[in-house]
């Protein structure tokens, strides 16, 4: 199951950033996210605000790998930009709060990934679901 945040409401603030930052994503963005995946999954490590998110992180890396080699395009590219979009943003040290102050640098990383997770939630649990029946 997905770690979600409170699904009452997305603080607009950080909708309009996934929302604007995914218009905004390159195919070099999603190939950069492919590319370092394994740096941007330690982003997501078992200490610090981000731990709750770990599986959530790996979900969104696999869903860009799926889509970007083609075994699952049951999605909208939009979630795959918003998806790229959060992870960059995760990724990147030098965000709107910079990863550098100690825990309040990783607050906003937290609100950004809360956000992108509750826009794509449905698209998340169809690929979650279509990926376990791959496996299996």
């Amino acid at each position: 199951m997905l770690n979600k945040p409170n699904e009452e409401s997305i603080p607009p603030k950080y909708e309009g950033i996934i929302k604007d930052g995914a218009q905004n994503v390159t195919e070099q963005d999603v190939e950069k996210v492919i590319s370092r995946s394994e740096e941007i999954q330690r982003k997501f490590s078992a200490k610090g605000p981000l731990a709750r998110f770990i599986e959530d992180g790996k979900l969104l890396i696999a869903i860009v790998k799926d889509y970007w080699s083609g075994s699952y395009r049951k999605v909208p590219y939009g979630v795959i930009a918003s998806s790229v979009f959060t992870l960059l943003y995760v990724f990147n040290p030098f965000d709107l709060m910079p990863d550098m102050l100690p825990l309040i640098g990783q607050l906003d990383d937290v609100a950004v990934m809360g956000a992108c997770l509750i826009l794509i939630e449905q698209d998340l649990h169809k690929y979650k679901d279509w990926n376990l029946e791959e496996k299996s």
